[in-house]
């Protein structure tokens, strides 16, 4: 294969950069591959001459027939960088990746090379995992997208919405992506802090500044240096403290309680809340010069009612967390799960799996296991007709078990989103399955 003008000198230069990158040409061919591309991506095998989306889904089709946004394909028509995240096979199975192409300029304004860059997105997590964000649904990775832009930067984050989304853990996840990832992360609850509090914690005192004070005492803001600052249920801050706060943002300096010195303050702010803050400014319950100055990049904290086909992967997430590998979902569990409204969100499914598995004496956890809190059985709503149930008479090869049991449940399912969801895989996977199905 003739190398295009230029593409020589490209690969050399991208040989030796640390992060894993690909050239490709308009065709989603991949020209070439660098060290650390081959080393995380390339399962020992040389992915030259192969289509990207052959080697990162696993799929016969560019990746926005599939259901995703295509970087190449963005990057081509605009003529700028694009950049999405994705979904990509790699040796350690499915992993969460930030893409990003850039088109080479040609002569002609019509780039016909691009520089594909792959970043692992460590925070998240697409299969079951012991700690951390996991999630495969388009609104979790939409707000994993958010996370990984807003995260190198230094601007203010506000976390919203219902509670028990799991705000904290994002918060975490925007930290530990930043440059202050080596840093301090320190959290603070405002709900129920009176002023004298509010100070103390915050800003720290000197010994003697008051009754009780006999040494100085290194407030959150001066351990925080260096790190991240989050403030958890920001909505509950009092008016009068909302000033104090908005003074140390604006000024960057702050003094300890009885003290004089004016100290620097250094850290990342990201806040939180599950109030409507726009509404609390407009009753004049939230300072609109505060509301602005922590309002830089909002992200959107999803329900669970938003990402319905991640409850089966974060049940199993959460069971193996408070149960041990050793306990297990089981289907129609797994389906009465599916079809709750879990208003406390993703704290109330952990205690609803945690209180299961203490009722459960075997493995296996069973719909009337799933007692809600005030003692009801959550509701199965599994098929009940015998004649849409799955079935085998005798026993057949694993492989072509799996091509049954997905024809049978796409022919059950409403979607092919809701169906991935059920069966814990992608929309790229559930794509592959069918049509080795169908080619069978």
């Amino acid at each position: 294969m003739k190398k295009p003008p230029g593409l020589a000198e490209l690969e050399a230069y991208l040989e030796e950069l640390p992060e894993p990158r690909i050239i490709l040409d308009a065709e989603y061919t991949i020209l070439a591959a660098n060290k650390a591309y081959a080393r995380d991506f390339g399962s020992g095998q040389s992915v030259v001459g192969r289509r990207c989306y052959e080697v990162s889904h696993g799929i016969d089709i560019p990746c926005d027939r599939a259901g995703e946004s295509c970087p190449l394909k963005g990057s081509s028509m605009s003529g700028h960088p694009h950049r999405v995240l994705h979904l990509h096979h790699t040796p350690r199975g499915e992993e969460h990746i930030d893409v990003e192409t850039v088109p080479i300029p040609s002569s002609d304004n019509r780039p016909r090379l691009f520089v594909e860059t792959m970043r692992v997105v460590r925070q998240a997590s697409g299969r079951p995992a012991a700690q951390g964000m996991v999630g495969r649904s388009p609104t979790f990775l939409g707000m994993l997208h958010q996370i990984m832009r807003v995260a190198p930067s230094e601007a203010a984050v506000l976390l919203l919405g219902e509670t028990g989304t799991g705000k904290e853990l994002i918060a975490h996840a925007l930290h530990e992506a930043s440059s202050r990832a080596g840093g301090p992360f320190v959290a603070v609850d405002c709900s129920g802090l009176t002023e004298t509090l509010f100070e103390s914690e915050l800003f720290g005192y000197e010994k003697g500044a008051f009754t009780g004070a006999t040494h100085r005492k290194t407030g959150l803001v001066e351990a925080a240096r260096g790190g991240t600052l989050f403030l958890d249920e920001i909505g509950e801050l009092p008016l009068s403290l909302q000033v104090k706060l908005l003074r140390l943002l604006e000024t960057g300096n702050y003094r300890r309680v009885g003290g004089i010195e004016a100290l620097a303050a250094d850290f990342r702010l990201v806040a939180a809340t599950h109030q409507d803050l726009a509404e609390m400014v407009k009753k004049g319950e939230f300072r609109r010069d505060l509301y602005y100055r922590i309002n830089t990049f909002p992200i959107h904290s999803p329900s669970l009612a938003e990402r319905p086909e991640d409850i089966p992967l974060l049940a199993q997430s959460l069971l193996e967390r408070v149960a041990g590998p050793h306990k297990r979902l089981s289907p129609a569990a797994t389906a009465a799960l599916r079809e709750r409204r879990f208003e406390g969100n993703i704290r109330e499914l952990r205690n609803l799996l945690e209180r299961a598995s203490l009722l459960s004496d075997g493995d296996d956890i069973l719909p009337e296991h799933l007692i809600g809190d005030l003692g009801q059985a959550v509701p199965n709503r599994m098929p009940t007709n015998n004649d849409n149930a799955f079935s085998l008479d005798t026993a057949i090869p694993l492989d072509e078990l799996e091509a049954r049991y997905v024809a049978w449940a796409a022919k059950h399912s409403p979607d092919r989103r809701t169906l991935a969801g059920t069966l814990g895989v992608s929309e790229r996977t559930l794509y592959r399955l069918l049509r080795r199905k169908r080619q069978a």
